[in-house]
């Protein structure tokens, strides 16, 4: 049996301690050189990780057959990068990758009951059948679970190292490796080693089509996001209007509707706006379609973050790559604060035209702009019969739009979350 020493590629994993110390215990549980009760102990400590690995992930079945699916799908190396998205490749790569695979093979196939009988683990079987808890798996999203449960079924059915390499080949093909792969929103931490991209493992599942009206602006949306997706020319954009209308709605959507294809969302706030360069090197380039996520952005006149987005969007000597796009919402149309008396400071600011062209310019950046804007009493009340049909509520339309009339005037006016608001309201009272 080769040693997980041989490994090529496919080295540096996530919880590598788990998978080095369990696989020496493979290699040596039989090493006369080594006391039997410390590779036991060893053993049992592996055994504990691997199970707090399944609560917490939602693993079923063969744990340690999980584990590995898991690590393969995670562990980013130059022959997963080179094959996500876009699947088998050519070249001498793919050697290296076959003899990475045929030692993850042999340690897939080891048979832990042996290891159990030798160290008398009388639970052994609960580990290699093992079934979820009900509330486990809190760190992946039911989705991503499934997903490596059925790789997971393709390894274990897998006749040679061929056939196990064309099974994790053909999922990095279909949904990426990592994070980046795995997952469809990211947040950023600041680090003292820069930037970290953070997964988002509970989005909203929303569809434009939860969305009532606004059927221009959607489009508009899902046409710049088609060709973007596509390869083909596309434009940062911003999303503005009144408050509560669905912006923000509408790009969480956007995420949903495109994931398969390879568009990921990152959010970044104003104040991280000196990590975008930092996180645009760690995306440029990858096999992915991202949209920069800036929600709620607006600029008060004392502000200066903008300069560093100015800078990214267009305008630095780096040109923004082609498969990042800048996707924002706000309440206002131009984005930094303007005050009348902005142009009445002619004494103080002899250019008084060229102030006010700085604070514009940014706004100008974003080559689609698409407007959402508050509901007339017409379209509120269709927001409200046809939202009310979605979840079930049970009431008689003339009561329920009298009360939803109620609710408006004492809970921030007419939009679609205060409609929303007003469901989980009658939803509570059910």
């Amino acid at each position: 049996m080769k040693t997980t020493k041989n490994l090529i590629l496919y080295r540096d994993f996530e919880n590598e301690q788990l998978f080095y110390d369990f696989t020496w215990v493979m290699e040596n549980y039989q090493n006369e050189y080594y006391n039997k009760e410390d590779v036991e102990g060893l053993f049992y400590e592996c055994l504990k990780k691997l199970m707090e690995l399944a609560v917490s992930h939602g693993f079923s079945g063969n744990l340690w057959h999980n584990f590995l699916a898991f690590l393969l799908v995670n562990n980013e190396n130059a022959y997963s990068r080179a094959c996500e998205i876009r699947g088998e490749i050519k070249g001498s790569i793919n050697e290296v990758a076959r003899h990475d695979f045929a030692i993850m093979k042999e340690l897939f196939d080891f048979d832990l009951s042996v290891l159990g009988n030798y160290f008398s683990v009388d639970c052994m079987d609960a580990l290699l059948h093992y079934e979820e808890t009900a509330d486990a798996g809190k760190l992946f999203n039911k989705r991503i679970r499934d997903r490596i449960a059925e790789l997971c079924r393709h390894l274990e059915a897998a006749a040679d190292a061929e056939e196990f390499k064309q099974a994790v080949t053909a999922f990095y093909g279909e949904f990426g490796v990592g994070k980046l792969g795995l997952h469809k929103a990211f947040r950023v931490r600041h680090t003292d080693d820069g930037a970290q991209i953070i997964p988002i493992t509970n989005i909203a599942h929303v569809k434009l089509d939860d969305l009532v009206g606004y059927e221009l602006a959607k489009q508009k949306l899902v046409d710049n996001t088609e060709a973007f997706v596509s390869g083909k020319e596309a434009n940062n954009c911003l999303l503005y209007g009144d408050a509560g209308t669905g912006k923000s709605t509408s790009i969480k959507a956007i995420a949903n509707q495109y994931y398969d294809r390879g568009l990921r969302l990152i959010e970044i706030y104003k104040h991280q706006f000196c990590d975008l360069n930092d996180v645009i090197e760690q995306i440029k380039n990858r096999n992915y379609k991202f949209i920069i996520y800036m929600d709620d952005l607006s600029f008060e006149e004392f502000e200066i973050e903008y300069k560093y987005l100015k800078a990214v969007i267009e305008g630095g000597l780096e040109k923004k790559p082609d498969n990042v796009l800048i996707y924002a919402t706000s309440n206002r149309r131009h984005l930094i604060r303007e005050k009348f008396s902005d142009k009445e400071e002619v004494r103080e600011d002899m250019h008084t035209s060229d102030t006010v062209q700085e604070k514009l310019s940014l706004y100008a950046r974003f080559g689609v702009t698409i407007y959402y804007g508050a509901p007339d009493k017409k379209e509120f009340q269709k927001i409200v019969t046809t939202l009310a049909e979605k979840y079930g509520v049970r009431l008689e339309q003339e009561e329920l739009l009298l009360e939803a009339n109620k609710w408006e005037l004492a809970h921030g006016g007419l939009s679609g979350r205060t409609a929303q608001q007003f469901i989980n309201y009658l939803l509570g009272k059910q």
